[in-house]
């Protein structure tokens, strides 16, 4: 059984569940990659769930998110 190769990503968590959900929409209105994930035990904050996104497209989403005023809690890069 081979060990799946971890990658990087920016792991954006949420205040509430409608938040997250709400980013969810505006992310597939606007193909901003990325997928809901159950919040990481490395991040302690947040409602439960997260935002992933490779890491390597976060900085160029990153400002279409600002651009369209969606709201996140924190951005943390984690290998998953």
């Amino acid at each position: 059984m081979s060990m799946r190769e971890k990658k990087k990503y920016m792991v954006l968590s949420f205040h509430s569940t409608t938040e997250a959900m709400s980013f969810e929409k505006k992310c597939m209105d606007n193909q901003i990659p990325g997928r809901l994930i159950p919040i990481p035990r490395e991040i302690t904050a947040g409602c439960g769930l997260a935002w992933r996104i490779p890491a390597d497209e976060y900085p160029q989403c990153r400002q279409q998110i600002c651009d369209l005023q969606m709201k996140y809690e924190n951005a943390t890069e984690l290998l998953l």
